[in-house]
């Protein structure tokens, strides 16, 4: 290993005294100014990791729905999955280590993961359209290549195509080609597929406005448009020109404070969607003719695709086994609709998209989506040779057709990450077939009325929990409290956990109105603040 060259490098990519990041669920996180360094470091990790495992590794510069001013970085494993739990202490090792360590420091990576220094190293680099991205994008490639690694940088992509372009080139093209061409073509032609099945297609085009919070999700639609049907027309809004990235708009503003974004007219009755910064979440919503405002959000995304899968299951006579997988903060509503009226099993898991993907992965066909519209589908290699091989040999007219569709299906979704372009598709496509409009969608059930509170604490690491954090096991006596509070009210349930990247504990509770919701809510937060020592003024309702 050349450590010269090492040490010469990374002197051009300074640590700043005295910072600590933490590796999490969203890689890292933080000021863009703070970065330079972790960029510089976490190309140096991506090659380690690519001779360890001898595969390509993606490293993406996003920070999502953060503001526009922060940035991050998240490592993508070989088939565009999470970077390995095992890494993600090697990653916050090497972020954290002073320039003087930083040679020992990848010296003791290379004997723990067993790197063979004599492989070939291949990294794939991709960015969000921050105006930071682009300078530490190149820190990363810096660090590629002062370990003698490949790079090849795809610039601009959301981190959706980022992880399908690895998981491309590490399938020797079998999962799709590693291009946006590749990603554009695969995509459209199984939503054209399947759209051209629906009733009615012909009397008139389908409209739906998307908010792209001025981030990459505009870029990338624009160029997918002309692989898009005629029949179909998206409205791109939010397309980066006038406003900053995430200001007012995106998913996560729309969720949390359930009102449409920023520029974005909505009429009565109209099919709006919002993605993220990165385009890997998506919630729809619409406007009833009273003027009320209606969110769908992942758990209903959720319960539409299962409702879908499960006809299809039905008409091809498959007995494979399905399962959705939720966590904690799925509305009870949703779980009730889930398990009662569908008779589909329901598990739940601990927050984070690593734990819902690995569950997901039980089933022979497993649907996760977290609340906030980061979700997808996973097929077992079982289940899509069974389909593939059904839509193609079965006798059955009614079945193969059945079967044509599970495997455009299983074409359209991006079963590597969350990914808001292909649930875009794919609930389109479902809507179309199924002609639903939003509102008979949003009526398949009602959620419980609920809220979401934070408290400030000295040590989040005083609460610890079980049971996928419903249950409190410290301090002693919360959770005791908890259940007292919740004997109160009707419908009621609630938990708290702490918060992974700052010292916060988060509070969800439902109940059967939301005055109810609300007080519940306070209720707890204010046996947090006095049982898990919280900071400052106590709650207020």
């Amino acid at each position: 290993m050349d450590f010269e060259g090492l040490k010469k490098y990374s002197a051009l990519h300074p640590k700043p005294a005295g910072l600590t990041l933490q590796y999490g669920t969203a890689g890292f996180r933080s000021k863009a100014q703070q970065l330079d360094h972790v960029m510089f470091r976490m190309g140096l990790l991506a090659a380690l990791r690519s001779r360890a495992v001898g595969a390509t590794i993606g490293v993406m510069v996003t920070a999502s729905h953060n503001p526009e001013e922060d940035n991050g970085v998240k490592l993508v494993d070989p088939l565009g999955e999470m970077l390995h739990l095992s890494w993600e202490e090697y990653a916050t090792r090497l972020a954290n280590a002073e320039e003087q360590e930083l040679q020992q420091v990848v010296t003791e990576i290379c004997q723990k993961a067993a790197v063979n220094q004599h492989k070939d190293a291949s990294v794939f680099v991709g960015r969000d359209t921050r105006p930071s991205s682009k300078r530490l994008s190149q820190a990363v490639i810096d660090g590629v290549s002062v370990l003698g690694g490949q790079y090849h940088d795809y610039g601009l992509v959301t981190t959706p195509q980022l992880h399908y372009m690895v998981c491309c080139q590490n399938t020797q093209g079998q999962y799709g080609k590693p291009t946006l061409e590749g990603y554009y073509q695969k995509l459209s032609k199984a939503f054209m597929e399947l759209i051209k099945k629906a009733p009615g297609l012909g009397e008139g085009q389908r409209h739906l406005k998307v908010d792209c919070a001025n981030g990459i999700g505009a870029l990338k639609l624009a160029e997918m448009e002309p692989y898009f049907p005629k029949e179909v027309r998206i409205h791109v809004y939010n397309d980066g020109t006038q406003e900053k990235l995430n200001h007012f708009c995106g998913a996560d503003f729309v969720k949390a404070h359930q009102k449409p974004p920023r520029g974005l007219d909505m009429k009565p009755d109209e099919r709006c969607c919002s993605f993220d910064g990165d385009a890997d979440r998506i919630v729809y919503y619409y406007k009833d003719t009273a003027g009320h405002f209606h969110l769908i959000d992942g758990d209903k995304i959720a319960t539409l695709i299962s409702i879908f899968l499960k006809e299809l299951l039905a008409k091809v006579g498959q007995t494979l086994r399905m399962a959705v997988v939720q966590t904690a903060y799925a509305n009870g509503s949703s779980t009730r609709y889930l398990e009662e009226t569908l008779q589909i099993p329901v598990h739940c898991v601990k927050t984070g998209v690593k734990h819902l993907h690995h569950k997901a992965r039980e089933f022979d066909i497993g649907v996760y989506f977290e609340a906030n519209g980061h979700g997808t589908v996973l097929f077992s290699k079982a289940a899509e040779t069974t389909i593939r091989q059904l839509a193609k040999e079965e006798k059955d007219d009614a079945k193969r057709e059945a079967a044509r569709m599970l495997e455009n299906m299983i074409d359209l979704i991006n079963q590597a990450v969350g990914d808001a372009i292909s649930d875009m598709l794919l609930i389109e496509a479902i809507l179309a077939l199924k002609g639903l409009t939003l509102q008979q969608w949003d009526a398949l059930y009602t959620d419980v009325p609920n809220r979401l509170l934070k408290v400030q604490v000295a040590d989040r690491q005083v609460i610890d929990t079980t049971d996928a954090e419903r249950r409190a096991v410290t301090p002693p006596g919360l959770q005791e409290k908890i259940d007292g509070l919740v004997k109160k009210y009707r419908l009621a349930r609630a938990f708290v956990r702490p918060s992974g990247t700052e010292d916060v504990v988060r509070i969800y509770a439902e109940a059967d109105t939301q005055e109810n919701a609300d007080a519940l809510a306070h209720e707890v937060s204010l046996a947090v603040y006095h049982l898990a020592g919280g900071k400052g003024a106590p709650p207020q309702p």
